[in-house]
């Protein structure tokens, strides 16, 4: 069966996520030493998720050609 053009994901069509797995949020939280193990899972820390921008290539002028 094919796949119609719509579903297919592109390359730069990468979109953030707003939600972390625990294993993200630990790791992030003893980044930023706020982590606790002693504490309960139940009132973790909420985790500023960070968007992810791609950057563009820039384009080569050439001055070569006007001449």
């Amino acid at each position: 069966m094919t796949m119609d053009p719509s579903l297919r994901v592109q390359a730069g069509a990468i979109k953030t996520r707003n939600v972390l797995t625990r294993a993200e949020r630990v790791a992030r939280l003893q980044e930023l030493d706020r982590f606790d193990e002693d504490a309960s899972v139940v009132g973790m820390p909420k985790v500023r998720v960070m968007k992810v921008s791609l950057k563009r290539k820039k384009k080569v002028k050439k001055a070569d050609e006007d001449k």
